[in-house]
């Protein structure tokens, strides 16, 4: 659907480690076309993956809403996390045809932005996303952000679907041989993986047979063995309410908005499981350690977020903004496959597949 008298489209994008989505707006806020495409997570090993896979989102979306004018692309993507990164990026798109000329506004940031936007509005506010990884983001009013590298052991950083469904196995392979307590991810994590026992997952991942991969897609099991009280999953699941509210203080406290009423905007598909013990665990540990603050959990996925951000960026009104939000939030209707074999919608929610590792 385009809008033939629109005088330009905007396009934003929201890239993370398994996919990336993309919208076309018109100045009014009409959603005119969406797509999906392969995950696009920036890292400086795979930058020229990450470039091609943005590049073709941004040119099936621009395509599906009828090729208008592009007067501005905001672009955010998981792992720009430093200014070398970004500028990294940046140089990489520079001779994409929406990049490389001066009728178009480009924008470049982390995908944090893009789930805080989606999560509030307000100008004091921390997000927190644990997906398959875990990162934050902390905004002042007068224009500091708290950031973290993010780039894993090394920055310190514990948690998402991976480093739950690490633990996981870790936990398992102590119980099966008596080092540690009891618990059924011995039993649910073949059967999840398709391999006939722990020792075939254990010999699978060590012999590269079981990429390390699969680690994200045992965090469900994690998860609800945390609910039933299995012992090992719940410390796992502690552990993990910990570490994001550990992110979450450590931003208040750098911005100076300990005692303030600021939310605390969590996504992320770890957090999208709805898992009571999480969050619980993570409100119950943020009243204590910050009183003031309170947990706003975003349902929505956060293209919305950086579709907000790019309306914005040209004065979009509130009416503007409540229009793209509106059919934004709409669940999936149609779909069919842009020119680079992406998936294009009017509307995208739907719950990823998991792949089944065989030893």
């Amino acid at each position: 659907m385009t809008d033939e008298s629109a005088p330009g489209i905007l396009i934003a994008v929201d890239g993370g480690g398994t996919k990336t989505d993309a919208v076309a707006l018109d100045l009014d806020g009409n959603v005119l076309a969406r797509v999906r495409g392969a995950g696009s997570a920036f890292d400086p090993g795979r930058a020229e993956s990450s470039v091609r896979i943005v590049d073709q989102v941004i040119t099936d979306v621009h395509r599906a809403a009828g090729s208008l004018p592009l007067i501005r692309a905001n672009v955010y993507l998981s792992g720009l996390d430093t200014e070398p990164e970004i500028l990294s990026f940046r140089e990489g798109i520079s001779n994409t045809w929406w990049a490389s000329g001066e009728s178009a506004e480009i924008s470049v940031d982390n995908d944090m932005f893009a789930l805080l936007r989606a999560g509030t509005e307000r100008p004091d506010a921390v997000a927190v996303v644990c997906g398959t990884g875990i990162n934050c983001v902390g905004v002042r009013s007068d224009g500091l952000h708290a950031r973290f590298l993010a780039w894993g052991t090394v920055t310190g950083d514990w948690g998402g679907g991976s480093a739950l469904g690490e633990q996981a196995v870790w936990h398992a392979a102590r119980a099966l041989d008596g080092r540690g307590p009891q618990t059924s991810l011995t039993t649910s994590i073949p059967d999840a993986l398709g391999a006939e026992d722990l020792v075939a997952v254990m010999e699978g991942i060590h012999f590269g047979r079981i990429p390390t991969r699969c680690y994200a897609t045992l965090a469900p099991l994690v998860l609800a063995a945390a609910l039933v009280g299995d012992g090992p999953a719940g410390v796992i699941v502690d552990r993990q309410a910990t570490e994001i509210v550990d992110l979450a203080v450590s931003a208040l406290t750098r911005l100076g908005l300990n005692d303030e009423p600021v939310p605390v905007v969590l996504g992320g598909g770890i957090i999208a499981s709805g898992n009571a013990r999480l969050l619980d665990g993570i409100r119950d540990e943020l009243a204590r350690r910050a009183p003031r603050a309170y947990v706003k959990i975003v349902h929505s996925r956060p293209i919305l977020g950086a579709a907000l951000l790019t309306l914005e960026a040209v004065g979009a009104a509130e009416p503007v903004l409540a229009r793209a939000r509106q059919q934004l939030e709409r669940p999936e209707a149609t779909a069919s496959r842009g020119a680079g074999g992406h998936e294009v919608a009017h509307a995208i929610d739907r719950a990823e597949e998991v792949p089944v590792w065989t030893s």
